[in-house]
């Protein structure tokens, strides 16, 4: 079996790591000019379906990766990959999808805000505990030496104050909040998108030599994060809207955070650069076609009289 994955690193300059930090950032503080305070406080009001949509992203999402990973025994550098995407909170791009698949928009950004928040203590938790747990990505956290509190610290600097800064433009000037999310969210969305582009073109060699590895690995990690998301809202009886809502905010992943995370701890290590951003791709892809073929199904539904 080719293990050399496992060694490639990928190309990615502290400049071009600068612009992710920023552009992460700046997408959390366009997220945060949405929010209220009350926001919160109404999740307590209804909260069965923001509870599933979590227990889906940060407990049964990990739990089935680190399943996927022992029957599939891919190689280490792309299992600790899958196991870091799995450990990220869900990705910005599923408040549009969710909208487009006839999904519950209001729970979507409430899941996505609050997935955010407690990333800041579940990604590191969760990227600690299931991957000192496979042995293969286990000899990695040694050799890395990461430490949780350094991906805390980082994630907080990244995620944590923009929220807080979001938040407070908002509660003081509302109207000028309102244009900044008009045009920061779009922006910052589309900037991301040539950035990972931009990252595929610098290292066309190495995903050109190593992208069959991961292609289907990434699919069905992928379809059975989305199909995961759907059916524990269908076990537990939530209405069409809010199961499409979880089976969108477990299947679309912040990928963008697990690179920076990769680049940041990890040197661009091959095989988890390789998913994570294969996956950044990737989910566009299938999250889009889900919801236009939901969409569909939506539309053909009768109205009745």
């Amino acid at each position: 079996m080719d293990t050399s994955i496992d060694n490639a690193q990928l190309n990615f300059n502290n400049d071009n790591l600068w612009v992710l930090n920023i552009i992460l950032a700046v997408v959390m503080f366009g997220v945060a000019l949405g929010l209220k305070v009350s926001d919160f406080q109404n999740v307590l009001k209804a909260p069965k379906p923001v509870i599933l949509g979590l227990i889906s992203q940060f407990i049964l999402l990990p739990v089935l990766t680190f399943a996927l990973i022992y029957i599939m025994k891919p190689q280490a550098s792309i299992a600790l990959g899958m196991i870091m995407i799995a450990a990220c909170p869900g990705g910005n791009i599923s408040n549009f999808m969710t909208q487009i698949a006839g999904g519950n928009s209001a729970l979507s950004v409430t899941l996505t805000s609050f997935a955010t928040v407690l990333s800041i203590f579940f990604t590191p938790f969760n990227l600690q505990l299931w991957g000192s747990l496979y042995p293969p990505t286990n000899e990695i956290l040694k050799e890395v030496s990461i430490s949780p509190i350094d991906v805390f610290q980082t994630i907080v600097l990244i995620l944590g104050f923009p929220l807080v800064i979001g938040m407070l433009v908002r509660a003081l000037i509302p109207k000028i909040s309102e244009i900044l999310s008009k045009i920061l969210k779009p922006l910052s969305i589309l900037i991301f998108i040539a950035l990972v582009a931009v990252a595929f073109l610098n290292n066309m060699d190495l995903f050109n030599k190593y992208i069959d590895q991961v292609i289907f690995l990434v699919f069905l990690h992928n379809a059975i994060a989305i199909l995961s998301g759907y059916h524990l809202g269908n076990i537990f009886g939530l209405s069409r809207e809010d199961r499409r809502t979880l089976g969108v905010e477990t299947g679309i992943q912040n990928s963008g955070l697990g690179l920076l995370l990769i680049f940041s701890f990890f040197n661009g290590l091959g095989g988890m650069a390789i998913v994570a951003g294969w996956w950044g791709i990737w989910h566009i892809v299938s999250g889009l076609s889900l919801a236009y073929i939901w969409n569909r199904k939506k539309a053909k539904v009768p109205v009745k009289a």
